[in-house]
């Protein structure tokens, strides 16, 4: 991919995007992290026309349709792509499966003779579905309403490649990178590159922002947290933005905590996403002010609704509307949270005037 791409007519009409140029907005934009997904009837329907999870990824009038969804009922804005950060081992020729109720299945690279025969070069032919299914949804949108393509952060993406699954704590990938950091290093670098393009062909198929999903971000140390969550998203950045100097980019390192402010430095993300956890101060004092803030409700206070709800919602107004905020989840919504406690949180937060 040659030249570059601007965004810069969208900047204009977009609140999502005026937040993530600068301009604090009265009334923060919403949207919720996994908003296309089972807690919405005509998700499920969706579903089971589609079969497999795969199969509703890679299926562009499906993927659009639940990307489309929570926008119809609930006027967000921004819509996120529904697709899967493990789309990327996919293209790299590696068994990805979802196995009902326990999650993704890969073969794991669990050791540096396995490592050696990971490909370095997606096959990106494979994820035309995603760029058709972000074409679609450009053409359907709002004008108004903000575009969202994502991709995992390698760290993440490579604690499940070793793993071949999800695991509490992501121990095998963290002793791989101990025991053999070298190997590891490939699997990430792999990651880092073939990310960029990813990334690069969804601003191409109609995304106006990017988000970077650190899911497992918070079980590093220190040392390794520099090492293999910020470096490895910080070449991301600056690779997308290379091609396209002004691309929006959202950081989600999960768990991160007190070093967040580092993170947000040293990456350059336009804006960072927060867990319930954080601590207020610190992020107004030494992330805000470098960054725009999206985050942080509690899931479960928004499955609690009522005055809990309530309490929540304002708790994150008063912490951060003052400044650059979009307001969103400190994680995904559970697909037991029921729509009208959805609804009382986005007429809560659209009646905001701050």
């Amino acid at each position: 991919m040659t030249g570059t791409l601007s965004l810069t007519p969208n900047v204009t009409i977009k609140p999502f995007l005026q937040v993530l140029s600068g301009q604090r907005q009265a009334v923060p934009p919403i949207w919720m992290m996994r908003q296309a997904g089972r807690y919405l009837p005509e998700y499920r329907e969706v579903r089971v026309k589609a079969g497999g999870f795969l199969d509703l990824c890679f299926t562009p009038e499906f993927a659009a349709e639940v990307t489309l969804q929570p926008i119809r009922r609930f006027n967000f804005d921004a819509a996120i792509i529904f697709s899967d950060i493990l789309v990327i081992p996919y293209a790299l020729g590696r068994s990805v499966r979802f196995e009902v109720g326990e999650g993704p299945r890969l073969d794991p690279l669990d050791t540096p003779d396995k490592v050696a025969t990971l490909s370095g070069a997606a096959d990106f032919a494979r994820l035309e579905p995603v760029y058709e299914a972000l074409r679609r949804v450009r053409r359907e949108l709002d004008p108004n309403i903000a575009l969202i393509g994502f991709c995992g952060a390698p760290w993440t993406v490579a604690t499940y490649m070793v793993a071949g699954q999800g695991t509490p704590d992501q121990a095998p990938a963290r002793m791989m990178a101990y025991r053999h950091p070298q190997a590891f290093e490939k699997i990430i670098d792999v990651l880092v590159e073939n990310s960029i393009q990813y990334l690069l062909g969804q601003l191409k198929a109609g995304a106006d922002v990017l988000q970077i999903f650190d899911t497992w971000a918070g079980v590093l140390p220190p040392r390794e947290f520099a090492r293999w969550s910020v470096e490895p998203t910080r070449r991301i950045v600056e690779g997308v933005r290379r091609q396209t100097p002004d691309a929006k980019i959202i950081g989600f390192p999960r768990g991160a905590g007190a070093q967040l402010p580092g993170y947000v430095e040293a990456t350059g993300v336009d804006a960072v996403s927060i867990d319930w956890a954080a601590e207020p101060s610190l992020i107004r004092e030494r992330v805000q002010t470098r960054a725009a803030v999206q985050g942080n409700l509690d899931p479960l206070a928004l499955i609690a609704g009522g005055t809990a709800l309530d309490r929540a919602i304002d708790d994150v107004l008063a912490n951060y509307a003052k400044g650059r905020l979009i307001f969103n989840l400190g994680h995904g919504i559970q697909p037991e949270t029921p729509i009208a406690h959805v609804e009382q949180m986005v007429k809560r937060v659209r009646d905001y005037r701050g």
